[in-house]
């Protein structure tokens, strides 16, 4: 299989990227000076990031895991970041070797990483399309390659929100989620987290402060502000919590003593 844009990458190294950023709390080495320093600057400001990286990853595992068992089949993944193991489709597929997975990105650097996104099973399908959220006619007809949109489908946008606006003129971040969740067949699920002020405004704030210093705007939303995302939807139980409550496995239970996590998960059901 091959990337959809098989073009070499144009990767801009004169400021931050959000995906560089938490590649850098996460660990990973797919990241420039300048996220390195935005990164290191936030953690001063913010201890609780590097924790919230990995219980936000550990999340969007469970999430992809619970709908997959549920028998989803197909997944869309918007912001998916540079690959970090076990991704998006090793869990899906692990699950059900069939599921189709199409991962989408607008970071050059994860365009140069696509290779590695499509090592999915025989069984199955994973493709990659290089294309920015806010773009969601191009985007969902370059998925529709690979997806059958008139069945379900698990739509998963994890720690992306919070970097679009509210403003209707701007990002209009409500309305463009309305119209990904309008193009779903029912029985698809919404699988979503974002960063909130609600357990550690101060520190959060500080944080919000940096990213929108360093050139990327940054919207922590409050549980009323994130719970918006899934007005007319069924949420699946817990409903809105902080993600590293949200159906922990025995490690997510053991690392929640490490203290609070400032990012609400949620997943719902479309009916």
């Amino acid at each position: 299989m091959t990337a959809s844009e098989p073009a070499p990458p144009v990767i801009d190294t004169s400021r931050p990227h959000p995906a560089r950023v938490y590649d850098w709390w996460l660990g990973g080495k797919d990241n420039y000076p300048v996220d390195e320093e935005l990164a290191r600057r936030i953690l001063a400001v913010d201890g609780t990031v590097l924790r919230g990286a990995r219980a936000n990853r550990r999340f969007m595992q469970r999430a992809v895991r619970v709908a997959a068992e549920s028998g989803t089949r197909q997944f869309l993944d918007i912001g998916t970041g540079i690959p970090t193991e076990p991704n998006l489709h090793q869990v899906a597929q692990g699950v059900a070797p069939e599921s189709k997975v199409v991962y989408a990105d607008n970071d050059p650097i994860v365009l140069r990483h696509a290779e590695a996104l499509l090592r999915g099973t025989a069984e199955g399908a994973t493709a990659y399309v290089h294309a920015d959220v806010r773009d969601r006619g191009t985007l969902l007809a370059r998925a529709a390659e690979t997806l059958d949109f008139a069945e379900p489908v698990a739509l998963s946008l994890v720690a992306l929100t919070h970097y679009l606006g509210d403003d209707p003129d701007g990002d209009d971040v409500y309305g463009l989620l309305r119209g990904y969740v309008e193009a779903l067949a029912p029985g698809s699920h919404l699988i979503l987290s974002q960063v909130t002020p609600d357990l550690s405004p101060a520190a959060v704030e500080q944080a919000a402060a940096n990213f929108r210093r360093s050139g990327t705007p940054f919207h922590p939303r409050s549980l009323s502000g994130f719970s918006r995302f899934f007005d007319g939807l069924e949420l699946l139980g817990p409903g809105v919590i902080p993600v590293s409550g949200w159906r922990p496995d025995p490690e997510d239970v053991a690392l929640q003593q490490e203290g609070i996590v400032p990012v609400y998960g949620g997943v719902a059901l479309k009916v």
